[in-house]
């Protein structure tokens, strides 16, 4: 197995596999630079690792009469692509389901994990509407080609998938859901997050969350594009 870069271990959540009790598991690296980005220490290529591949894999094992599944998540897992296959083949070895979130940049590493049947459902990262994108995932000049092919192909319903974007006040307005709404059209779930003020985000100073009201007007202008918009980070 090619050694895989594991930098976290959220033992047990709810919250990030919805509907079943799963484990969390992070990659360091990230080829974005979103100046809100709460696992800032994930980012570096130099970033340590925390855990060999076989020490996760134990821990699984001795978890797999209570978890259900295991989210990947980073940092950006698709950046260790052989890596990540080979961990994700014992994972499935033992019998639990697998959630991949992505930023979307290597839809070609997405699919092939899709079709060697190692990832059940998909988060993905919408970061902004395309004209703000390179702003807002702190990368100028990114290249929007491979987002949007890995938007239209989870579009195409392979796999069950959700979108999400990270609401920053001082990064977003509602231009931005005005022109994600039919980006995304057609979508299943997508989920609005309110940005959360943490010592862990990369450049914390100049952001802050949205009310509930300025969420639900976001909300309301994807809404007719998509199947569900809900809220995340707020009390209803």
């Amino acid at each position: 197995m090619k050694e895989i870069k594991i930098c976290g271990l959220q033992k047990t959540t709810l919250l990030d596999y919805p509907g079943r009790v799963a484990a969390t598991i992070f990659l360091g690296g990230c080829n974005f630079r979103c100046p809100f980005c709460h696992n800032s220490e994930l980012l570096g290529s130099d970033v340590p690792a925390e855990y060999t591949a076989e020490e996760i894999l134990e821990f699984l094992k001795k978890r797999s009469r209570i978890l259900e599944g295991v989210c990947v998540t980073g940092g950006e897992p698709t950046l260790q692509p052989e890596a990540l296959e080979d961990f994700l083949r014992d994972v499935r070895r033992l019998g639990l389901l697998i959630k991949l979130d992505t930023n979307g940049t290597r839809p070609e590493v997405m699919k092939h994990l899709a079709e060697c049947g190692l990832i059940d459902c998909v988060a993905m990262d919408i970061k902004a509407g395309p004209e703000h994108y390179g702003t807002v995932c702190g990368a100028a000049g990114v290249d929007l080609a491979p987002i949007r092919e890995s938007v239209s192909w989870l579009k195409q319903g392979t796999l069950p998938y959700e979108f999400r974007t990270t609401a920053v006040k001082g990064l977003h307005t509602q231009e931005d859901f005005e022109q994600i709404g039919p980006w995304i059209a057609g979508c299943p779930h997508y989920y609005i997050q309110n940005y959360v003020a943490s010592e862990r985000v990369l450049a914390p100073d100049g952001f802050d969350g949205f009310t509930k009201e300025e969420l639900l007007a976001f909300a309301d202008i994807v809404r007719p594009h998509v199947g569900e918009v809900a809220l995340r980070g707020i009390d209803y």
